[in-house]
């Protein structure tokens, strides 16, 4: 059928973006991280895909960036090779706004590699024993200006997770997978018990089937992901917790039904449990998660990716990735669903 060719091309094609599109230039420290004002500081950034020995019609520009009225220009840089760049700063005699304390973000302009930007790269502290009364015209005499945009089809680059982002088209995409063949196992069950025949409920038992084993992939794709990012695959997060959980819940839907001699009791009372279930995934993976502090991506207490987690690039792989391994989902069902018609078919022979 055509939707089988569908997810095998879109799942290559996942494949292949997925792990072959370079990363966009961005930078992943400097050093050192904290300095004080009314001093010279020589401060070395280190790059990612970045090309700051590559000669270029225009000149690199480097600043250290507090907000949209203040900034500091290097005063002098020079690159060491292309991924390790350094640049002296005069720091001001004072701090805007009387601060005793900020954090500067760092911001590499590179004609051809475009603005590279580090948050919170240098934390500036004020000198007890400097004493300027007027705010230091070195802020706001470089502002941070005209920025050269990084084109071509690349990803973003986010501190911590690097390479790692790459896992986005393939551990999000199976919790997808997982809702769309748990809520297809449900509706059967559903019309089992309307209708009990056998097909419903083996419909219903291999889409939950199918579910889970999306589900354990999932789990496993992501303790591979948090061991990279988070320095060990299982930190007990809120929303690790809850997913577990909720696999053992299905896992359970499968000892339930196997438990009874008689077939139509255990398909009948499975069904039932098979509803609540499924009414069980709401709670446990996406409003329980949302309530506690989590690692994963988004704002404090909420696990769900937000715009901010996704570019225009991003999602020109991530959306085919969700339908292609949807697809794939639901025709590992289909053939579950043939096996098992032929099995039941062998065994009333047999009886």
């Amino acid at each position: 059928m055509w939707w089988k060719t569908l997810s095998v091309v879109l799942i290559l094609y996942t494949l292949c973006a997925g792990l072959l599109v370079p990363l966009k230039s961005g930078i992943e420290r400097a050093e050192p991280a904290y300095a004080r004002t009314g001093q010279d500081v020589n401060i070395r950034f280190y790059g990612y895909n970045t090309f700051f020995a590559k000669p270029s019609g225009e000149a690199v520009r480097v600043w250290l960036y507090a907000d949209e009225q203040h900034a500091l220009a290097a005063r002098q840089f020079r690159a060491i090779n292309d991924t390790i760049l350094e640049a002296v700063f005069n720091m001001p005699a004072n701090l805007p706004a009387g601060k005793q304390t900020v954090y500067l973000n760092a911001i590499i302009d590179h004609p051809g590699a475009g603005a590279s930007l580090l948050p919170s790269a240098v934390e500036l502290r004020q000198d007890t024993g400097m004493a300027a009364m007027a705010l230091d015209a070195a802020w706001t005499a470089h502002p941070v200006e005209n920025l050269h945009l990084q084109t071509g089809f690349s990803f973003p680059y986010q501190n911590v997770i690097y390479e790692s982002i790459r896992n986005t088209y393939f551990h999000v995409p199976m919790w997808f997978v997982l809702l769309f063949l748990f809520g297809a196992s449900v509706v059967y069950s559903v019309k089992y018990l309307r209708d009990p025949i056998p097909e419903n409920d083996r419909r219903a038992s291999a889409y939950a089937e199918a579910g889970l084993l999306f589900g354990v992939l999932g789990l496993l794709t992501g303790m591979v992901w948090a061991n990279y990012t988070w320095g060990k695959p299982w930190s007990n997060d809120i929303k690790q917790l809850m997913t577990a959980v909720a696999l053992l819940i299905y896992l359970a839907y499968f000892i339930l039904r196997r438990s009874f001699e008689e077939y139509e009791k255990g398909a009948r009372l499975a069904a039932v449990y098979n509803v609540f279930a499924f009414a069980s995934l709401v709670p446990l993976l996406y409003i329980v998660p949302r309530m506690f502090a989590s690692l994963h991506p988004g704002a404090t207490g909420n696990p769900a990716f937000g715009s901010q987690d996704l570019d225009n690039t991003m999602r020109a792989v991530f959306y085919p990735a969700i339908i292609g391994w949807t697809l794939l989902g639901f025709w590992v069902a289909q053939l579950r669903i043939r096996y098992q018609r032929l099995y039941d078919r062998v065994m009333e022979i047999e009886g």
